[in-house]
């Protein structure tokens, strides 16, 4: 038996535990879940006392499961280490129905069966891989089998782990807020972001509070605004029934890019400690200026692509795409203008846009820092740009810091120069899911990289008025853009009353 031996020397391996994910027989199950704990156990990261139970409605057995998770991690993890051949009696299959009382009996056997091969220790964690529909459904049934126990120190541990959306609108996710916690204590609820497994996402903390040269300018007197974007030139995928009720407000903005605006906005906390963290970045969200709804038509922007060519290939227009209603306004594009009232923030702009079917998939934030005074450069004819500092968060994370420097030769002339520093060069260049941070925190109780009930409350107060007037005012011009550009037209309007225009990704 062979064991990885790159594992850092002060980082220890993750608690025992029983980890029952339902929904296990779907793509995230095999794309990420089992490739991320293959890394973790890869790594020397994943305990020797650990157990994978899958429970679905699919009628499969114990070998039809591994066989099908053998092939997922095949296809997605590249080749298997020889550790997971021989303990392939850790991997089982619990079918049923969500909502069938007797499924959670079944599930309860296989646990105390796998407590005493596998597990000795009794830690569970749950993993809610499944529709939103069933959050509640499932919660309420762990609760009424007694398979959760409350947390207790130095004790067994019941965890629940909850993919998104979390909610729809302020109600829905106040109201399933409220299931979780009848059944859950909110310290035993980690709400999953992959987004924030991403390691250029994680170093924005450090970035800013461990480097001294930063810190110092990071506030209204030296940033004239900040830019986050989110561009992916795929389409929706095959997911027109979900997308065309969601849109992409709920389904990237409210969640994914409200974390970094937290992220790059937030005061330093007293420490690293989960949920000192997690105080300083719902300030953030309670700091944002509330919108009225004139203020909404005039800082907000919504679109919707219509065929167009990427990468050279003709692509539908989003209304042609399967799933979706011929006459749908479904936002496939949105931009937002946001103010952050706190005294480091005021008045400090923060740009938010996120699109399907965009020229190129790229995710970065930019930082734009107000210009020198010109009166040097008066009589130059080639004015500086302001410096911008840009993290690059995919595909390439890396941190880009444009300035300018003196030409060589005998005349002043300027030209733009970069310093960068590429995330590839630091690490050993396995390949990452995004998800081996998180499970792994998960399985060790550190919840700083989770969204807390107040947090997703507090991002959904800034969303749903958005929606609201959205939903009220139906757009007449959709689709406003064609697959393969940056969006429609308004949101260059948007920055453009500012003085600013949007920084085309690299």
């Amino acid at each position: 038996m062979t064991t990885a031996t790159n594992v850092e020397p002060d980082i220890r391996p993750a608690d025992p535990c029983a980890m029952v994910i339902f929904g296990a027989s779907g793509d995230l199950t095999k794309r990420k879940l089992l490739p991320s704990l293959h890394n973790l156990l890869r790594n020397g990261l994943l305990s020797p006392n650990f157990a994978i139970i899958g429970v679905a409605m699919d009628p499969l057995t114990d070998e039809s499961f591994r066989a099908r998770m053998r092939d997922g991690l095949l296809e997605f993890g590249g080749e298997i280490d020889p550790m997971v051949r021989e303990r392939s009696d850790a991997l089982s299959y619990v079918q049923g129905k969500f909502d069938d009382p007797d499924t959670y009996i079944r599930l309860r056997e296989r646990l105390q069966a796998v407590d005493k091969t596998h597990c000795p220790q009794g830690n569970t964690l749950f993993y809610l891989a499944t529709p939103p529909q069933f959050f509640g459904v499932i919660t309420t049934h762990l609760g009424a089998a007694r398979l959760v126990s409350p947390p207790t120190e130095g004790g067994p541990w019941t965890r629940l782990v909850v993919e998104k959306p979390f909610g729809r609108d302020l109600e829905s996710a106040q109201a399933l807020n409220r299931e979780l916690l009848t059944v859950f204590d909110e310290s035993q609820i980690y709400r999953i972001d992959h987004y924030l497994g991403k390691e250029t996402v994680q170093n924005i903390l450090l970035f800013r509070f461990v480097n001294s040269i930063f810190e110092p300018i990071w506030n209204r007197r030296y940033i004239e605004h900040v830019q986050m974007t989110v561009a992916e030139s795929i389409g929706i995928e095959g997911r027109g029934a979900y997308f065309d009720t969601a849109g992409i407000l709920r389904d990237i903005i409210q969640n994914h890019m409200f974390q970094l605006l937290c992220l790059m906005a937030m005061e330093p906390p007293i420490s690293f400690a989960g949920e000192e963290v997690r105080n300083e970045k719902v300030k953030v969200l309670h700091a944002v200026r509330p919108m009225e709804p004139e203020e909404i038509l005039q800082r907000t922007v919504r679109g919707q692509y219509g065929p167009g060519v990427v990468d050279g290939q003709r692509v539908p227009g989003y209304r042609q795409e399967p799933g979706v209603a011929p006459s749908s306004t479904t936002e496939t594009y949105a931009a937002l203008k946001l103010y952050v009232e706190n005294w480091r923030w005021a008045d400090v702009p923060f740009y938010l846009r996120a699109g399907k079917r965009l020229a190129a998939r790229d995710t970065e934030i930019v930082v734009q820092f107000r210009r020198a005074p010109l009166i040097l450069l008066r009589d130059l004819s080639d004015h500086p740009q302001p410096n911008r500092l840009t993290i690059h968060v995919q595909p390439d994370e890396r941190i880009t810091l444009h300035f300018a420097a003196k030409r060589p030769g005998p005349k002043v002339r300027l030209a733009p120069v970069n310093m960068a520093f590429a995330y590839k060069d630091l690490g050993d260049g396995n390949p990452s899911t995004g998800y081996e941070t998180l499970l792994y925190d998960c399985m060790v109780g550190d919840s700083m990289l989770f969204h807390r009930a107040d947090m997703v409350e507090a991002a959904w107060r800034v969303a749903t008025p958005v929606l609201d007037v959205w939903q009220a005012l139906p757009p007449r011009d959709f689709p406003n853009y064609a697959a393969g550009t940056w969006g429609p037209r308004s949101a260059n309007d948007l920055l453009a009353a500012d003085g600013h225009e949007w920084v085309t990704p690299e």
